[in-house]
């Protein structure tokens, strides 16, 4: 039966490849956002440009339809979430929107959420060895997320499950662990570090270097955007509300992403440590819980996602670098 979708966030990186896989299907798609997507205009039905945060758009947004993803929220990369420069605006903001379309949702008979969590909320405490991070979704608690948009992460989980608790409301709830590829934020202090190292090592000239915040010894994963779409999509039509983590198992140093970016551009650079925002010495998804449960890995390497990546993102930097000739 063809549903009726609504993509919240369809503006962004996530929620654009979101909506073209989701289209791909037959569904009706209505995807709402602050602004239009900066590189490719999802193929919606209908996309609203408006505040999820003012009721009356958020009210409006739900009207009509079967399922919402709610992807929308105050984020960015660690030079935005870990300065501290921004807690307020991201507890409000993020909080306001999922209070709006759960709310509204529900008051409008909405079949089922989605909601996209963080690895963001696991504990500080169990992130400081960078190469033995515990990451497992039973050890969230107790919760001493490392930043207030982990808090906040957190609390909207909370949310929603206490509406599937007292409303009988169906959640299905993913934490993302670092999802990049191409159509993403690379420039303007809200990228992440993929699309971060990416755009340096493209602007780089042969012999020269880049900087790398802290000693790069800091370790993650790195999920390529179109198995994260595959994890929701899963998720989403399984009877497992999570929450559970969508990412890989595939740790690197920010060092060693950096090498790799550097090879698939075919470029010999040096790496200048300065000092910059950090967020958690180390973090990698476990995913023990989505493999059992969903029967799902990911297939991609982080290579394979980055070969892809760097190509787009090279493409971008000449782009720009034509246009202010």
């Amino acid at each position: 039966m063809r549903k009726r979708i609504l993509v919240n966030g369809a503006g962004g990186f996530i929620g654009g490849h979101l909506v073209k896989r989701l289209k791909t299907e037959g569904n009706w798609v209505r995807a709402v956002d602050l602004k239009r997507h900066e590189f490719a205009e999802p193929p919606a039905d209908e996309f609203i440009v408006g505040d999820l945060r003012d009721q009356q758009v958020a009210r409006g947004a739900v009207e009509g339809i079967d399922e919402v993803y709610q992807l929308a929220a105050d984020m960015g990369g660690a030079g935005y979430l870990f300065t501290g420069a921004h807690d307020a605006a991201v507890l409000h903001n993020s909080a306001t929107i999922n209070l709006n379309t759960l709310e509204f949702g529900h008051q409008a008979g909405v079949k089922k959420f989605f909601y996209s969590s963080s690895a963001c909320i696991y504990p500080e405490h169990n992130q400081t060895d960078p190469d033995n991070p515990k990451c497992s979704e039973d050890s969230a608690y107790p919760a001493a997320p490392d930043s207030e948009y982990g808090w906040e992460k957190l609390f909207s989980e909370r949310l929603y499950l206490a509406y599937q608790r007292n409303y009988g409301t169906q959640v299905r709830i993913a934490r993302f662990h670092n999802i990049f590829g191409p159509e993403g934020t690379w420039t303007g202090g809200k990228e992440k570090a993929p699309a971060a190292v990416c755009r340096k090592v493209s602007e780089a000239r042969d012999g020269g270097s880049i900087e790398v915040w802290g000693d790069g010894r800091q370790t993650r994963s790195f999920l390529y955007i179109d198995e994260c779409i595959e994890g929701i999509r899963r998720l989403m039509e399984s009877d497992f509300m999570g929450p559970v983590n969508i990412g890989s198992e595939e740790m690197v140093s920010i060092n060693r992403l950096a090498e790799m970016v550097m090879e698939i551009a075919g470029k010999k650079l040096s790496i200048h440590h300065i000092e910059g925002p950090l967020g958690v010495r180390g973090r990698n998804s476990d995913n023990r819980l989505i493999q059992s449960r969903l029967g799902w890995a990911p297939m991609y390497s982080l290579r394979q996602g980055l070969e892809k990546t760097y190509r787009w993102i090279a493409t971008q930097t000449e782009l720009t670098s034509t246009k202010t000739a």
